[in-house]
């Protein structure tokens, strides 16, 4: 067994079985303290960082489903030579209650009823992606006019 030996006013030191003395050492609270600060400084630059990284991937989720809308639009027309034909799966979605992007972050519907040969699309933002009013809402169109509501202009 080991004992230990405090003399007065020093580190308490620890006599091993084999006769070696070792002192005891631990972490200040001061040491401690700094670490703390540190992770709070590295988490105050990162985290606005990672939440804009955030907002953009999403953002990349509404423009491919939105492509992949049109996508499916302009099979619409290729078939029924009208984007509003009632036997269009798509055309009848986008007028009730739309297309959830893959992680329901957006929701893409009918900016306004399609017409035989036009129409426009918006992915508006759901949830936490409300946040990105740097762009908004994007919009597609049949002649591939993209926008935003938004005032960035790089969006897409």
């Amino acid at each position: 067994m080991s004992e230990v030996l405090e003399p007065m006013n020093a580190m308490p030191i620890v006599r091993s079985r084999r006769g070696t003395r070792r002192s005891m050492r631990g972490v200040t609270l001061i040491e401690l303290m700094i670490v703390v600060s540190v992770i709070a400084i590295l988490t105050t630059i990162a985290y606005p960082s990672y939440r804009v990284y955030m907002l953009r991937t999403h953002r990349a989720e509404a423009k491919a489903t939105l492509m992949q809308t049109a996508q499916q639009l302009e099979r619409c027309y290729t078939r029924f030579n009208a984007y509003n034909n009632g036997g269009c799966a798509i055309a009848t979605t986008l007028g009730g209650a739309g297309v959830s992007s893959t992680g329901n972050y957006y929701t893409v519907t009918f900016t306004a009823a399609p017409t035989a040969s036009a129409y426009s699309l918006t992915a508006a933002p759901q949830g936490s992606q409300t946040q990105d009013t740097t762009c908004g809402s994007l919009t597609l169109t049949q002649a591939g006019a993209r926008g935003q509501s938004g005032s960035a202009t790089n969006c897409w």
